[in-house]
């Protein structure tokens, strides 16, 4: 499969490809209203060239862009803020109030990605972070209205995934930029049309009861559009909703079947979800070869079970 860089969906919405770990892994998107543009989600260090270059070829100035808008402090989302806002003059960052004390020092997430991935592939994907000031951002607390000369931008909190997460609702296209809230969705995995959506528990927030709520809170809304970081636009749909719940559930129940074998429930956990999901695709129909499918989903699998291992930990640690 082929991912442009740069993909028009309309409603003066471009997605972007970051360009970590393969093409179709993660986007961000510049949104153009009214001679006024806004970046949601920044990808990696490595992102903003590509952010620039097109904000150059659609005619603009830096100086043209009022807002860039994280809907969490994890890297593959974040990552390139620092470096964003630099270049940047007259952006704002709208971030999480528990996000922000991680934008303004980022040594934290830095050395926390670097316990999850290890330095090598740290620094290959990500980079050294650029601390943004505390005056250029908007600490956005949940319903937070960000006006884009005119276009009303909603923010909702959404706890679950992490508990410095929003997703953001633009009224424009009755779309949510959703973070990992709204799963990911994997342009390899799907045929004939359809969606095959894969929830995110990565370390260190996961709240499965929290995550569901944020999930119901976001269809109330009766979206048209989810705007994915993993990966693109997909239309808005119950059953999208409801496999995601429905997955959660499971994740929890296939944690606990190995709360009690602390010295290797991690890899038993990371199997057993590869498993599930592998079980899942085939179900659905997929066509791809199966080494092909592990290929695609492992690393998912294995961060996966990384915060579901935190999960059962942090229980363990409120019940003792």
């Amino acid at each position: 499969m082929q991912y442009p860089d740069y993909h028009d969906l309309g409603f003066g919405i471009t997605r972007i490809d970051t360009g970590l770990i393969r093409p179709g892994f993660a986007s961000c998107y510049l949104m153009a209203h009214e001679g006024r543009l806004a970046v949601i989600e920044t990808g990696t260090g490595q992102t903003v060239a590509k952010v620039l270059k097109l904000i150059n070829e659609l005619g603009y100035e830096a100086s043209a862009v009022d807002y860039v808008i994280i809907t969490h402090v994890h890297l593959d989302h974040a990552g390139g803020a620092g470096g964003l806002m630099d270049a940047l003059p007259e952006a704002r960052l709208v971030v999480h109030p528990r996000g922000a004390r991680h934008m303004q020092d980022p040594s934290k997430l830095q050395a926390g990605a670097i316990a999850v991935y290890g330095e090598k592939i740290y620094y290959r994907d990500y980079g050294e972070l650029i601390p943004i000031p505390e005056e250029r951002m908007i600490i956005a607390e949940d319903n937070t209205a960000v006006d884009l000369a005119g276009r009303q931008l909603r923010i909702f909190d959404t706890p679950g995934h992490a508990r410095h997460h929003f997703c953001v609702y633009d009224e424009a296209s009755r779309g949510i930029f959703t973070g990992d809230t709204l799963g990911i969705v994997y342009p390899e995995l799907c045929e004939n049309g359809k969606s095959f959506v894969l929830p995110t528990t990565t370390p260190v927030q996961f709240e499965p009861d929290a995550f569901k709520e944020s999930i119901d809170r976001l269809m109330a809304l009766k979206p048209q559009y989810f705007f994915l970081t993993h990966y693109g636009m997909v239309e808005a749909s119950e059953s999208h909703a409801d496999q995601l719940k429905q997955q959660i559930d499971d994740y929890v129940r296939i944690a606990l079947k190995h709360k009690d074998n602390q010295a290797s429930r991690l890899g038993s956990i990371a199997a057993d979800l590869l498993e599930y999901t592998l079980e899942r695709l085939r179900n659905y129909g997929s066509s791809l070869e199966e080494n092909r499918m592990r290929q695609l989903i492992a690393g998912d699998m294995a961060l996966n079970a990384q915060g579901l291992e935190v999960w059962l930990q942090k229980n363990n640690d409120e019940q003792s």
